[in-house]
């Protein structure tokens, strides 16, 4: 993992994994990157070489089938929670990450993310021919 890919543990308040071999995947991650708070989080990308998981990180099977957060309490935790775990560390998002993490809202936004999960293949293929 480069230096432009990881902020030093000590000053992050979460860990994002993302699939850096996914085209979606990488355009979804910039987008986050450019926004007010994204210092705090410490970037992975579970497609680099190094990349083995382990110490609560998913292994790089799991983590490149889904969306994977550490939170800041140190809970791994994916799918639509970690998106709204990832929402409430940016200030421009925080009201929506805290809103998604309490039902109904939570349920919501898992429900959601696993129907994306079968149209991930056909978006990833139009990311692709976006690049």
């Amino acid at each position: 993992m480069s230096e432009e890919e990881s902020t030093p543990q000590a000053e992050t308040s979460c860990r994002v994994f993302y699939d850096g071999a996914c085209p979606l995947c990488r355009r979804e991650i910039a987008f986050y990157r450019r926004r007010e708070g994204e210092t705090r989080i410490d970037w992975v990308d579970v497609s680099a070489a190094d990349y083995r998981g382990g110490n609560g990180a998913p292994d790089p099977e799991t983590a490149r089938k889904r969306f994977h957060v550490v939170s800041a309490r140190g809970e791994l935790v994916a799918g639509g929670a970690a998106f709204a775990e990832l929402w409430s560390m940016l200030p421009g998002f925080r009201a929506a990450g805290r809103l998604f993490r309490i039902p109904p809202f939570s349920w919501a936004v898992a429900l959601a993310y696993r129907l994306f999960l079968p149209l991930r293949p056909a978006l990833q293929k139009l990311a692709a021919k976006g690049e």
